[in-house]
């Protein structure tokens, strides 16, 4: 665990929270459009082509894919293929974000699919709730409720990483092809740079993509989601699993991925990951002087401090 220095040093959410830059906003004036582009060439920059949402930038390519929930067939799919037959509320499936540095071929992306396999093995016993919380979970009066399974979906789910050989890679080595799973997370004093994300740079491009969602029989919320923005130079995200059981317990699982526009020795970028889990009960909170009804924590943000910090890692990529 780390110390409380540590925990000051996390990158909150609000940062994140920015307004988008004209360049993918729909209402923005042909004036706010040029000068946004001027800014994003300056830098190095170029948006995606085909209304494709993101920007490529010092080698990178970053964007995301924002879809509607899962019909009913494809749930019945992903039912299959995960072994289970219980899926959040609001599953989008097709949603994602993707980091590409396409001269290397490393790619960093997040998906609904994964993080729920990550919750299928991770398989948390079921937080208990008082018995009355039990009955909103019928969905027929005759039916009884048995909950014997994580029904939080509360996923250890940090992100996926893969190589992918460029054209060019292949081309040179046909061994390249074997390469796609020599990523790997090693333990790193490194630090995400703070001073940078506090910079006065502007904001080339930032969106918000909700993964999955789910109201837990209007007892609580269960969310997540995962939030990019991308300044002159870095890249920067926060990845969010929040849980709200309403009377019982509060979990905010983050993920914090940070890349400056520099490369190593053999022209590789730096990654750095810092994972932070924190959780407590509302019982704890009372017996702090905090409030304890549910309605005062509506906002992550207005917790996250609050809660105790049960397990933390720092992390740099290694190719």
């Amino acid at each position: 665990m780390a110390s409380g220095e540590d925990n000051k040093q996390a990158v909150p959410l609000q940062q994140l929270k920015k307004t988008k830059p004209p360049g993918v906003k729909s209402e923005e004036s042909e004036e706010e459009r040029k000068q946004y582009l001027s800014i994003l060439r300056s830098a190095g920059g170029e948006l995606l082509e085909d209304g494709r949402h993101g920007l490529r930038i010092a080698g990178w390519r970053i964007e995301t894919t924002k879809r509607p929930i899962l019909n009913s067939d494809a749930r019945q799919e992903w039912e299959k293929n995960l072994g289970s037959t219980h899926l959040p509320e609001m599953v989008f499936g097709e949603s994602s974000l993707e980091l590409v540095h396409e001269e290397t071929g490393i790619k960093i992306h997040f998906n609904a699919f994964d993080a729920l396999q990550g919750w299928k093995q991770e398989a948390l016993p079921p937080v208990e709730v008082p018995a009355a919380a039990k009955w909103k979970f019928r969905s027929k009066p005759s039916q009884q409720v048995i909950l014997d399974y994580d029904y939080t979906f509360t996923t250890p789910y940090s992100g996926s990483e893969v190589h992918e050989p460029s054209r060019k890679q292949v081309e040179m080595d046909v061994q390249a092809r074997k390469t796609s799973e020599c990523l790997c997370w090693i333990e790193s004093e490194d630090r995400i740079n703070l001073i940078a994300l506090q910079s006065k740079d502007p904001i080339l491009f930032y969106d918000e993509v909700v993964l999955y969602e789910d109201e837990l029989a209007d007892n609580g919320v269960s969310l997540l989601t995962v939030k990019v923005r991308v300044m002159p130079t870095c890249w920067f995200l926060l990845l969010r699993f929040w849980l709200r059981v309403d009377g019982v317990l509060m979990r905010v699982r983050d993920t914090r991925i940070y890349c400056a526009f520099e490369s190593d020795t053999k022209g590789i970028p730096v990654v750095i990951r810092e994972r932070c889990r924190r959780e407590g009960t509302f019982e704890a909170l009372a017996a702090r002087g905090f409030p304890s009804e549910s309605c005062a924590y509506s906002d992550p943000n207005l917790i996250y401090e609050r809660l105790p910090v049960v397990w933390q890692k720092y992390e740099k990529l290694s190719f």
